[in-house]
């Protein structure tokens, strides 16, 4: 070959360093982690993106009522809704449990507006597009929700446009297809 033997381990050397092959004394070289289909998968998992999982948003408009809010959970099978104004920005979210505490016991609920109802902006976490999936999960996790808005941030006075929405579902399906090759039809 032509190449002596410290051009070797300093070449073998590097690709153990990167991962690429292992060394044990009196083994020798085997596959590293990074060539291993843990490896692969775990390098996979941590480059996943918000947009590579996520699902359209479910919207109503702030002027909606809670028996709008209601219908439209139910339709849509979903957790929660995001609430824009009426140029589509957002300016909150609401979710099964928030009309829960004010439908029960009150006949009147269903004309309450949403606004009076919903968690306002200030007070939300929400993720972007290009925001890992790890990022997502442990925002969920931290806060203890079901599932984030996703936003896109404008030059309109930090007008948060709404785009999609991630779920405690999206990130079952993202570790089964990371796991088993399963995809969602």
């Amino acid at each position: 070959m032509g190449v002596s033997r410290p051009t070797i381990r300093s070449d073998l050397s590097v690709l153990v360093m990167l991962g690429y092959i292992d060394a044990k004394p009196k083994v020798g070289y085997f596959l590293g982690k990074v060539m291993t289909t843990e490896g692969r998968q775990s390098e996979r998992a941590l480059s996943l993106k918000i947009k590579d999982v996520m699902n359209r948003p479910v919207v109503i408009v702030e002027t909606a009522t809670v028996n709008d809010a209601v219908i439209a959970l139910f339709v849509e099978n979903t957790g929660f809704l995001t609430v824009t104004d009426e140029q589509g920005a957002l300016v909150g979210t609401v979710s099964l449990k928030d009309l829960l505490k004010v439908t029960l016991g009150n006949p009147n609920a269903a004309s309450i507006p949403i606004s009076m109802v919903m968690t306002r902006v200030t007070r939300l976490v929400y993720v972007t597009p290009e925001d890992s999936l790890l990022d997502a999960a442990r925002k969920m996790l931290d806060h203890q929700v079901g599932g984030l808005p996703v936003v896109s941030a404008t030059g309109e006075r930090s007008r948060l446009e709404v785009v999609g929405r991630i779920t405690k579902t999206n990130m079952t399906l993202a570790l089964l297809d990371l796991t088993s090759g399963y995809i969602a039809e």
